[in-house]
């Protein structure tokens, strides 16, 4: 049994380290705080129970003492605790008080540190904390300052004044307008630059800057990090200026299949909104079908794949037989899009036909072109269109057709509807996901731009009544987030 106290960073989930996560994944228990980010907490096992005790300004969700009583409890139980906590846990996280607590009673605790608020945030906002030749140190305080200590406060902000270099002032938003005063009183110039910077790292970052004279007007809102010195005159902006810098977009892939495309957005700037409408499940006759087709491969001609969803259910069905790779023998293999052929490529099956536009009609094109009509084995979504079998059956082909997989809905809470609301833009990356999107919310609820990974795709929304504003140029998730890119710069 083992209490970790994890560092989640100030925000960007890119800024957890390789042991946070390793801990996180490993967790029983999650107990986090308001400043952690929601994907962080997907790293923790789906059985883990996650608990939150996050403080806000004027509501405490859970005293401290209750916090700490909490921990050792949890540690006493067994298992993982993770208690994660926004920036670093030692660094005006309170931290110390919770590894104290476990200390005292005798529960085995390790410390995580993580990227301070502190240091990342003006970072982000494009601003160092030093600079050689005008800043060579800077000081951290907090603003939260002990209550008992009465209006005047617990820091000696004339003495910090008197410090030099630049003043990173942390939970001070409450307090800038008396401590802007106390500096200016410990002899710092009135016309001294400040920048506030409220959600650093995050897509909702913005920055306010103005001077010692002026911050106490500015109407700062928490959680903000505030920089007092020369350095917050510099303006080297490069996070806010990504091209989807502040969009939020809905995602509904799959749980398995969504990291992926909100790492992409994420890396553009955006703020994903994760809503998967969709789950993959084993198709109706339990896997028989393909079970059986899996001994078989090397009697076909063709083996052809239409999804990253049917290569990873084809791929375990042969592993699932005792066999690999070589149960293909001779047979020939053809994916409908690059993301098909990573998946075969990972279970070490080489495609030898991937056709220039990622859709059935084309792959059928391909397939047509490649030599004499022959025998082929389809392995597909239970529903699907059958442009493929068809063409080819018409063609001349023999196909046999196995159900790989089915796509069910899945359910959406309350507080994902209740974040569509708010959203920018909506991508749909298969039909499935257009129709399951649609029952579950309804077409009202579509945020107001629509885009969609490729012609089929569009088709679905269209029927829907929808508007289809970006269809991606190369139908992967790469070409979709360029499509978003190039939209975005366009406006």
């Amino acid at each position: 049994m083992t209490v970790y106290l994890v560092g989640a960073g100030p925000g960007d989930p890119g800024l957890l380290t390789v042991r946070a996560d390793e801990v996180l994944r490993q967790a029983d228990v999650v107990v986090y705080d308001r400043l952690s980010v929601e994907a962080l907490l997907e790293l923790a096992p789906i059985a883990a129970e996650r608990i939150s005790v996050g403080k806000a300004p004027g509501k405490v969700t859970m005293a401290q003492d209750d916090i700490n009583a909490l921990l050792v409890e949890r540690g006493r139980a067994g298992g993982t605790v993770v208690r994660l906590k926004g920036g670093d846990p030692f660094v005006f996280a309170r931290g110390g008080e919770e590894a104290a607590a476990l200390a005292d009673a005798g529960v085995p605790f390790e410390v995580v540190p993580g990227i301070t608020s502190a240091i990342a945030v003006p970072a982000y906002a494009g601003i160092p904390v030093t600079l050689r030749h005008s800043s060579t140190s800077f000081t951290v305080v907090t603003g939260h300052e002990d209550p008992a200590a009465g209006n005047d406060g617990s820091v000696d902000w004339r003495a910090v004044a008197r410090v030099g270099g630049t003043i990173v002032i942390l939970m001070g938003v409450a307090r800038i307008a008396r401590i802007a005063e106390e500096l200016i009183a410990g002899g710092l110039d009135p016309a001294t630059p400040v920048a506030a910077v409220r959600w650093g790292t995050r897509p909702e970052q913005v920055t306010v800057r103005a001077t010692l004279a002026t911050i106490g007007a500015e109407g700062l809102a928490t959680p903000s990090v505030i920089v007092v010195g020369e350095v917050a005159a510099v303006d080297l902006p490069w996070f806010e200026q990504r091209p989807l810098f502040g969009r939020r977009v809905v995602v509904t892939r799959t749980r398995s299949q969504v990291s992926g495309l909100s790492r992409a957005l994420r890396a553009a700037g955006a703020e994903p909104i994760e809503v998967p409408v969709i789950a993959i499940e084993g198709p109706a006759d339990g896997g028989v079908g393909l079970q059986h087709a899996a001994t078989r491969l090397g009697s076909y001609d063709w083996i052809v794949v239409t999804s990253p969803n049917g290569a990873e259910r084809l791929l375990g069905a042969v592993h699932q037989q005792g066999l690999d790779a070589r149960a293909f023998g001779a047979a020939r293999v053809a994916a409908i899009g690059p993301a098909t052929a990573a998946v075969l490529a990972g279970g070490g099956v080489r495609a030898d036909l991937v056709p220039e536009r990622f859709v059935a009609e084309s792959l059928l094109d391909a397939m047509a072109g490649s030599g004499s009509p022959g025998t082929v084995l389809l392995a597909r979504a239970e529903v699907a269109r059958d442009v493929l079998p068809d063409g080819l059956r018409e063609r001349g082909w023999t196909v046999d057709v196995v159900d790989a997989y089915r796509t069910v809905p899945a359910a959406v809470t309350d507080a994902q509807r209740a974040a569509i609301v708010d959203a920018d833009l909506i991508t749909f990356t298969s039909s499935s996901t257009v129709d399951r999107f649609v029952d579950a919310v309804g077409v009202a609820a579509v945020p107001p731009v629509v885009a969609c990974i490729g012609p089929v795709t569009a088709a679905t929304a269209r029927g829907h009544g929808l508007t289809v504003d970006l269809e991606a140029g190369v139908h992967t998730v790469d070409g979709l987030v360029a499509a978003l890119v190039d939209w975005a710069r366009a406006r």
